[in-house]
């Protein structure tokens, strides 16, 4: 077992999940186009009860829109998906109520207090009346913001707007919370704090995490399983340590003395093991580099996310990635955050 195998065994040390429960999320051949660009392309996904499952993947890569096909708020056109055994297609309100949904973009009303603006999603999820009060006062602490719960939001910095809107979430006391690029824009310092309070929320009550996200340090540090997703599809599936082996095991095997240039990357064979047989860019990031002195492309060294992830989406992986809405959104996102 690895350092960081015993780490998310031990942001995972809340009540353990009912091995006979349905999975948390459960999605098979969904599609979704966008007139004649097909954003999700075929997608077969299984999130398991309690664990951090990252969808990773650059912009344009269909993470988002697979994340709102499971919300209900956009239709499944095609396949299936379920929530908890609830067909999100046919049972949207029975979704919904074992949702809580943290979107790419800013929810919180910057005219509002904390308090209110937390308040404000308790109503909206129908929590009753005579627990509402409780139950905010709660999701703000969960999250650290008792103190400011009385500031107009649009005093609170960037890591506290996340934070704020994590509250807003967390309030229904939801199964499954969603977290759509929740870091983006963020500090590291402020990264760290939103992913802190995640983990405490689940080690507490066990509740699965599903998140998007491209930044491949936050994948390999927090998330207990992966699924890097490229132009639709899912190209790639398993534990980090399970797609880094994989990656170093196709080096290994490809590299002879007789063909010096199989060492490189670009000879790798495609998709990483554990690979979905239907089937992100990353952040390059310190935390996520290999502690070996050997360089990324060779056989010897241990391989880092991104590196799986060049591997995975090949020469499909340049700067044409994503269209206008998607880098607007995220533009814009960061600069409110920011």
């Amino acid at each position: 077992m690895t350092c960081d195998d015993e780490e998310r065994q031990e942001r995972a040390s809340g009540p353990a999940p009912d091995e006979t429960a349905p999975d948390a999320v459960s999605c098979r051949a969904l599609r979704y186009a966008f007139g004649e660009t097909k954003a999700v392309d075929g997608v077969d996904l299984s999130v398991r009860p309690g664990e951090v499952f990252g969808l990773l993947g650059p912009n344009g890569a269909g993470k988002t829109t697979a994340i709102r096909c499971i919300t209900t708020l956009l239709p499944v056109p095609s396949g299936m998906v379920r929530v908890f055994g609830h067909d999100a297609a046919k049972e949207r309100m029975a979704v919904r109520r074992l949702l809580g949904y943290v979107p790419q973009q800013l929810s919180a009303d910057a005219g509002l207090t904390g308090r209110e603006n937390v308040a404000l999603f308790a109503r909206v999820f129908d929590v009753p009346r005579r627990e509402r009060a409780a139950r905010v006062t709660q999701a703000l602490e969960a999250v650290g913001l008792t103190d400011a719960a009385g500031r107009l939001a649009k005093t609170y910095s960037g890591g506290m707007i996340r934070r704020l809107e994590l509250a807003q979430a967390l309030v229904s006391a939801p199964r499954l919370l969603m977290l759509d690029e929740p870091t983006i824009g963020l500090d590291p310092i402020a990264r760290t704090s939103v992913w802190e309070h995640i983990n405490a929320v689940r080690a507490a009550t066990g509740m699965t995490v599903l998140v998007t996200t491209h930044y491949m340090d936050e994948a390999d540090q927090y998330c207990d399983r992966l699924a890097l997703m490229h132009r639709g599809r899912i190209r790639a599936l398993g534990t980090p340590d399970e797609l880094r082996s994989a990656l170093r095991a196709r080096r290994a095997a490809a590299a002879s003395p007789a063909d010096p240039a199989a060492t490189s990357p670009s000879a790798a064979p495609a998709p990483a093991a554990a690979a979905s047989s239907d089937s992100s860019p990353s952040s390059p990031s310190p935390s996520s580099s290999s502690p070996s002195s050997a360089p990324s492309g060779s056989s010897d060294a241990v391989p880092t996310l991104e590196d799986v992830f060049r591997d995975v989406a090949g020469s499909g992986l340049d700067e044409q990635s994503g269209d206008f809405r998607d880098v607007r959104s995220t533009r814009r996102t960061a600069h409110r955050v920011g």
